[in-house]
C-alpha cells in the first residue's frame, strides 16, 4: 500500500530547467569550488538565500538550488545553470515560501553535472526531512560508499555528498545533531556543510578548517555563508569565522556552538587568497583584494624586470598585477579585455570554435600593446592552453616583449579536497621546468612567486616546512588529509596506463 508522506515533512519539488542548458566549454585551469548559504528567522527566507547565491556565483556555475521550510512543508527549486536564469521567476520564488532557507551553488568537483547531483540534497527520515548543502571532497567517499552499498543503502546521486544523508540515517543516536556528529566523525576530506531541519539551521567546518564558512546577522536572523560577500547583498553584519571543527546550530533559542571532533592543525586553503575568494570578501580575518595586491608587490620584488607596462589577465590577476606594477613603479594598463556577457551559448563547440574559445572570453586592447615590453600577471598556470593563447594574442595585438609574472608558486600537484584540478600528468608544472614553461607558452621570461614570498604576503611569515599555517598541497605535494580513496584504488593496468598516455 502506498502510503503519501506527512504533512509535517512533505517535500514539494521544482526540479525542472527552464531552458535546453548548454554550458560554453571550460577552459583549462582549476575550476571553482560551491557556495552556500543559509538563513533562519526571516519571512524572506528564499530572496534572501537566491541573493546571497548570485554573490557566490563566482564558486560555481553548473547548477543552483534552494530549499526552503515553511512550518508545515519543505519547498525546493534545483537546476543546472546560473541563478539569475533559475530563480529570477516570481512565479518560483513565490513557492519556496518559509522563514528558514539553504541554497547551494554547483561545481562539479565530484559526480556529474546532472540534475540528480543539484544541491541541497534532501532526504525524509524518522524525525523529519533533512537538507544538505555541503562545499568540498570527502576523500573517504568511494570507501564509503563501497560499505554503505553493501548495507543495503540505495543511491540516488554521483555526488559524494549523499554519503553524509545515508550515514545520518543509519546513526544510531537520537538527536538530529548528534546523528550528523555521528555521521562526519566518519568522514576524511576537506568540507563546509549548511543544513536545515524542520526546526534548525546546522553550519559546520572539518576540522582543519580548510574550506570556508562564516556566520552573519541580518536583524534578527542568523546566516551561515561561505563568503562575506553574500552578506553584504543583503545588508547582513559579519559576525566570525566559524571555527575549524565547529558545529553552529541556530533556533528558536538561538545560537548553539559545539566543538565534538578532535583539534587538528588548521589548513585553511591558501588559493582562496590566490583565485577562488571574490576580491571583496574578508577571508580568516584578511581582506581578499588587500592579499592579493600584497602578493602581486612582493612578486615585483622577487622577480623585477624592465618594461613599460603591467596588464592583468582578468579577472583574478587584476589585484596582483596593481600590487606588482605599484612596487616595480610602471605603468598599469588594461591591455586585455573579458567580455563579462559570454554565458551560455547556442554554437556547437566545434574544433574551431574550441580554438577561438579564449577570444569569446577575453580581447588584446592593441592601442595599448604596440610595440611594448610588457609584464603579463595571472594568479596560476594549470595546464598552460590559456596562457598559450593570451600569450599569442598580446603578440598578434604588437607586444615586443612579453614577460609573465604568476601570483601563485607551480601548480605541481592535484587538489583532492574541492577544488577540480587535472590529474597530475596534466599539470604543466609538474612535466616541465620554470624554463621548460616559458618555451612552451611562449613568453620571454616567466617567473612564479616563492612559497615563502606568498606566506609573507598573506599571513607575514614565512611557510614553516613542518607545520604550514595553510593548506597548499597542489604547491608543495603536503597533503594534510589523508587520501584514503586513492590509498584504496587498485595499481593500474597496462591498459589504463596507455589510455592516460593518449
Amino acid at each position: 500500500m502506498n502510503r503519501e508522506p506527512s504533512k509535517h515533512t512533505m517535500q514539494r519539488e521544482l526540479e525542472f530547467p527552464q531552458y535546453p542548458y548548454r554550458p560554453l566549454p571550460r577552459e583549462a585551469g582549476a575550476e571553482e569550488e560551491c557556495g552556500l548559504f543559509g538563513i533562519y528567522g526571516n519571512a524572506d527566507a528564499a530572496t534572501h538565500t537566491a541573493l546571497g547565491l548570485h554573490s557566490l556565483q563566482h564558486r560555481g556555475q553548473d547548477s543552483a538550488g534552494i530549499v526552503a521550510y515553511d512550518g508545515e512543508q519543505f519547498h525546493s527549486h534545483r537546476a543546472l545553470g546560473l541563478v539569475g536564469d533559475n530563480f529570477g521567476s516570481p512565479d518560483i520564488m513565490d513557492r519556496l515560501e518559509g522563514n528558514v532557507a539553504i541554497g547551494h551553488v554547483r561545481y562539479s568537483t565530484s559526480g556529474e553535472s546532472v540534475l540528480r547531483n543539484v544541491q541541497p540534497l534532501f532526504a525524509e527520515f524518522k524525525f523529519g526531512g533533512l537538507a544538505v548543502a555541503h562545499n568540498g571532497n570527502l576523500t573517504n567517499a568511494h570507501t564509503l560508499r563501497h560499505e554503505l552499498v553493501q548495507r543495503g543503502c540505495i543511491f540516488q546521486s554521483t555526488s559524494d555528498s549523499e554519503n553524509i544523508i545515508h550515514l545520518v540515517a543509519i546513526s544510531e543516536y537520537g538527536q538530529v545533531v548528534d546523528k550528523l556528529t555521528d555521521a562526519l566523525d566518519q568522514i576524511e576530506g576537506a568540507y563546509s556543510l549548511v543544513a536545515m531541519t524542520q526546526k534548525k539551521l546546522i553550519g559546520l567546518r572539518d576540522p582543519y578548517g580548510v574550506r570556508p564558512l562564516v556566520l552573519g546577522r541580518l536583524s534578527n536572523s542568523h546566516i551561515l555563508t561561505s563568503e562575506t560577500c553574500a552578506l553584504d547583498i543583503i545588508g547582513a553584519e559579519f559576525v566570525r569565522d566559524v571555527e575549524p571543527g565547529e558545529i553552529v546550530v541556530i533556533d528558536d533559542k538561538g545560537l548553539h556552538s559545539l566543538k565534538p571532533f578532535r583539534k587538528r592543525p588548521e589548513r585553511f586553503c591558501i588559493f582562496e587568497y590566490i583565485y577562488f575568494a571574490r576580491p571583496d570578501s574578508v577571508m580568516e580575518g584578511k581582506n581578499v583584494y588587500a592579499v592579493r595586491k600584497a602578493i602581486g608587490a612582493a612578486l615585483a620584488r622577487e622577480s623585477y624586470i624592465d618594461a613599460d607596462l603591467v596588464v592583468p589577465v582578468p579577472d583574478s590577476g587584476v589585484p596582483a598585477a596593481i600590487g606588482y606594477a605599484a612596487q616595480a613603479g610602471l605603468p598599469f594598463e588594461f591591455g586585455i579585455v573579458r567580455n563579462h556577457y559570454v554565458g551560455r551559448t547556442f554554437i556547437e563547440p566545434t574544433d574551431q570554435i574550441r580554438h577561438l574559445g579564449v577570444r569569446l572570453k577575453h580581447n588584446a586592447n592593441a592601442a595599448h600593446l604596440s610595440g611594448k615590453r610588457v609584464v603579463l600577471v595571472d594568479d596560476s598556470i594549470v595546464r598552460g592552453t590559456t596562457s598559450i593563447k593570451i600569450v599569442e594574442m598580446l603578440r598578434t595585438a604588437g607586444a615586443s616583449e612579453v614577460h609573465m609574472r604568476i601570483s601563485s608558486p607551480p601548480n605541481t600537484h592535484s587538489c583532492f579536497y574541492g577544488i577540480d584540478t587535472p590529474k597530475r600528468q596534466e599539470l604543466l608544472a609538474a612535466q616541465m621546468d620554470v624554463s621548460g614553461m616559458a618555451k612552451h607558452i611562449g613568453v620571454d621570461s616567466l617567473s612564479f612567486i616563492s612559497i615563502d614570498g606568498l606566506y609573507q604576503a598573506v599571513c607575514g611569515a614565512s611557510r614553516d616546512g613542518d607545520t604550514p599555517q595553510y593548506c597548499d598541497a597542489c604547491l608543495s605535494g603536503e597533503y594534510p588529509i589523508p587520501l584514503t580513496d586513492r590509498e584504496h584504488e587498485p595499481a593500474p593496468t597496462l591498459l589504463t596506463l596507455l589510455d592516460e598516455s593518449n
